[in-house]
């Protein structure tokens, strides 16, 4: 009796403490594996695909010609690109190559990925442009058909701020509008997920198109409460910077019927701390490390 006692407490300790064995926890490649390969680009998507992410986390702004190109600031980013004459954009010019003021085919003329990235000294160089969301869904649908591979999700932010409106994108209902119609356009409602640190589009997305999942990004240490009174709903995902989660903002998600899916975990040791907890995804630039640290 005492044995059966022993191992049925080990089992509950060890379902507490490793719950991410679970077949619904999620592995987010951020912006692809941008660990390795230029972020938010098809090369960067795939390789996520192929070290074990099966969700894909990335970005998406908005041209002049109202197309959705996956980008995590709605300019150019001196960091990582280079302008249509091959020179670097200096940081404090970057915010004057405006994606929203740019046509399609004119961010084309842009590289953001040939000088690489100095805060990931892993990753690869290559000459190449941002790419539309259209044209990351085909090359994506396309690459796990051919490959006979489970199906991915795509958790998209929308990248947005009230002092940004009319000026580097449009307003939330129409940005919210041109988001859906591109997952519409797929069939993809029931593999997305829309996410921003701006309640606004969120709030939207609620209201006209109440079954697509949303998440709350949080990067503030104002709690969980507060946070969501603004959100004004409780989300399907509270996905706040890993160094806000502890034990008691677990409960509260669990409490509350939230998933909660921190980003941004790049070290091995916080991998490992994260593991200890009743998470329901991880968001990394490094898929790899997560698989394995996740999945062993």
């Amino acid at each position: 009796m005492r044995f059966i006692c022993l191992m049925v407490c080990l089992s509950i300790f060890a379902a507490w403490t490793f719950p991410q064995n679970r077949s619904s926890f999620t592995i987010e490649g951020h912006r692809g594996a941008r660990g390795y390969l230029p972020e938010n680009t098809i090369p960067s998507f795939i390789l996520a695909i192929d070290q074990g992410a099966d969700t894909l986390e990335l970005d998406v702004v908005v041209t002049r010609d109202n197309k959705l190109l996956v980008s995590h600031e709605p300019w150019f980013s001196s960091v990582i690109s280079l302008d249509p004459n091959g020179q670097r954009i200096p940081k404090e010019k970057e915010r004057e190559h405006n994606i929203f003021k740019m046509t399609y085919s004119e961010t084309t003329r842009y590289d953001v990925g040939r000088i690489g990235n100095a805060g990931f000294p892993e990753q690869r160089p290559m000459k190449i442009a941002k790419p539309l969301l259209t044209d990351v869904f085909k090359s994506v649908e396309k690459y796990t058909s051919s490959k006979k591979l489970p199906v991915v999700r795509y958790k998209i932010e929308i990248k947005s701020h009230s002092q940004g409106d009319d000026s580097f994108h449009p307003v939330p209902s129409v940005f919210a509008k041109l988001l859906l119609e591109d997952v519409s356009k797929f069939k993809l409602q029931d593999r997305v997920i829309i996410q921003s640190f701006d309640v606004r589009p969120l709030q939207e997305i609620k209201r006209t198109n109440g079954n697509i999942p949303l998440a709350l990004l949080v990067n503030n240490p104002e709690g969980v409460g507060a946070n969501l009174a603004k959100l004004g709903f409780i989300p399907d995902t509270y996905s706040p910077h890993f160094s806000l989660v502890d034990a008691a903002l677990v409960k509260y998600c669990r409490e509350n019927g939230m998933k909660i899916v921190p980003w941004t975990v790049n070290d091995v040791a916080d991998l490992e701390r994260m593991r200890t907890l009743d998470l329901d995804g991880i968001i990394t630039d490094y898929p790899d490390r997560a698989v394995k640290v996740f999945r062993k």
